[in-house]
């Protein structure tokens, strides 16, 4: 597409161009239908086929055990935060959560409102800040946990983590909305997890769900369909008109990653661009700083920091007016951030760096 500036928005962030380009044929006629796919009933055959090979792929790319459940949900990731409580601590129970954030944080507080919280590990410094995360020797399970949450890549912060903790018979239930299917992983270590799709997976408006029958079978039948994992597994998600057009943007999405020759490829691509960023800032830590430990920078939000904010003002101003845009860091810590997400290509972050490299210069 011609005009396009490089996106680095943390999200809803850069979607791939050839999903986009399909997408844009399907919204007055898809698949020779006639009507568009936001037009398609979610009971039509046309759209229950989208939606079954959506589940498919996704499984498929994301390397998912057999015993796992893909279930869709509106309200972000951000809904999840209270639904997962609700269904999985139960009345004088507890649940063990690792804070390591903003998101991790909004975690805590709506999980307190459900039940008993325990704060088993924090990256907070004594300035209030979060630059890593604690290591899997720092985080221990609680005696009868229901389960153990923790948010996998940290947006504001830059961080994510690249170890897990073992939690034992105690699940593992991961926030992943922003480092879903950025590189392999070993769903094994964990019951569940959970991610808007509007990072790597697609738009805003629908919210993936990986849980496991074990975990499922924990669930209780006293909450209202909409918040029931159990009967929202029975009903296939579709218990009420889904976020169509976001759900068939994930199947694009998915499409696009295995034409990129799957998650491994794609790691390795981000690895790259984490790679050429990350590097730049070492080479000059005298004027890129770099706030994050090196053993817990994020592949998916690079943060940094200038000399002065008018610097750094100056940099976001410029950089935008050129066709850089979304570089500006988080209203809660300032500063400088590029999202990198699975769709920036490898010469989006080589022309960053080219450009951070020329304005050091001047």
């Amino acid at each position: 597409m011609s005009g396009r500036k490089w996106n680095f928005n943390p999200g809803p962030s850069g979607l791939p161009e050839p999903a986009l380009e399909k997408a844009r044929e399907s919204l007055l006629d898809f698949d020779g239908t006639g009507i568009g796919i936001m037009e398609t009933s979610h009971r039509a055959k046309e759209f229950d086929a989208v939606f079954q090979g959506v589940k498919e792929r996704l499984a498929r790319v994301l390397g998912l055990p057999a015993d796992r459940k893909i279930l869709f949900f509106g309200g972000g990731a951000s809904l999840q935060f209270s639904v997962l409580p609700m269904n999985l601590l139960p009345a004088g129970g507890q649940a063990d959560y690792v804070d390591t954030g903003t998101w991790a944080g909004k975690a805590i507080k709506a999980a307190e409102l459900v039940g008993k919280v325990n704060v088993v590990a924090t990256s907070k410094d004594d300035e209030g800040k979060f630059p890593r995360v604690p290591s899997p020797d720092e985080i221990k399970t609680t005696g009868g946990a229901a389960y153990m949450h923790l948010c996998s890549n940290n947006t504001i912060a830059g961080t994510q983590f690249h170890a897990w903790p073992d939690t034992g018979d105690v699940p593992l239930i991961v926030d992943m909305s922003s480092d879903i299917a950025c590189r392999e992983l070993d769903w094994s270590k964990f019951d569940m997890a959970y991610a808007g799709a509007q990072k790597n997976l697609g738009p805003a408006g629908v919210t993936v769900v990986i849980i496991s029958d074990r975990l499922l079978d924990r669930c209780g039948d006293s909450l209202p369909m909409l918040l029931n994992y159990k009967a929202m597994a029975a009903k296939d998600s579709l218990g009420n008109t889904p976020p169509t057009f976001p759900i068939y943007m994930v199947g694009l999405v998915t499409q696009w990653i295995e034409d990129q020759g799957g998650i491994r490829a794609v790691e390795k691509t981000n690895r790259a661009k984490a790679g050429l960023l990350y590097g730049l800032f070492d080479d000059k830590p005298d004027y890129f700083r770099a706030p994050v430990e090196k053993a817990s920078r994020s592949l998916m939000n690079v943060v940094w920091r200038l000399p002065t904010e008018d610097l750094e003002k100056q940099l976001i101003a410029e950089a935008t007016a050129d066709g850089f845009v979304g570089l500006k860091g988080h209203r809660s810590v300032g500063g400088l951030r590029a999202s990198i997400y699975n769709a920036m290509s490898l010469q989006g972050v080589e022309q960053l760096v080219d450009y951070l490299k020329k304005f050091a210069a001047r």
